[in-house]
């Protein structure tokens, strides 16, 4: 009997020095979302908005992004510092000589082979497959801006597949 009581209490031993972990374990969580919470002060007016964009999901947020900055005309890029105006003339004679290190990927048309078209806007975009037959269908209507701020390499690697695919793309 002495045995099975070693092991008995053992075994509540054990399961109190889990629960005793547990309970660690939430308030360390407890602290943390509350040090989140400290650090960013949100305002009353600001609060519900900011619920409804915590519940959406990365690639929502994305879409969200790209409206608005079409909707304001802004970037949600880092800002560029400002050139001083004594300088100001020479950057904009500079300007035109400079090639374009940045551009957007317009897909134009889709060609014959459109399921390999979808794979590769499914590929780039890192959308899901109905999203990127949706983009492809919409060419119909107008071009569609595949990628946007893509470096020179990667756009023309981007339009060689395009092109090996049938399809007929755009460097902007």
């Amino acid at each position: 009997m002495t045995e099975e009581n070693k092991e008995e209490k053992k075994e509540e031993k054990k399961e109190e020095k889990k629960e005793e972990v547990k309970e660690v374990k939430i308030k360390d969580k407890k602290e943390e979302t509350k040090e989140k919470e400290k650090k960013v002060q949100i305002p009353e007016k600001f609060k519900k908005l900011v619920g409804e964009i915590e519940k959406m999901s990365v690639l929502d947020l994305s879409e969200l992004v790209k409206i608005l900055e079409k909707k304001f005309g802004v970037s949600a890029a880092a800002p560029v510092a400002a050139v001083p105006a004594g300088q100001a003339g020479a950057a904009q004679a500079a300007a035109p000589s400079e090639e374009k290190a940045v551009f957007n990927i317009e897909l134009k048309e889709v060609g014959a082979k459109k399921i390999e078209v979808i794979k590769l806007v499914r590929d780039i975009t890192q959308k899901g497959l109905k999203d990127s037959k949706d983009v492809v269908d919409a060419i119909e209507k107008g071009p569609q801006v595949i990628k946007e701020n893509v470096k020179k390499e990667e756009a023309e690697d981007i339009k060689k597949k395009f092109e090996a695919a049938g399809a007929k793309v755009e460097l902007k």
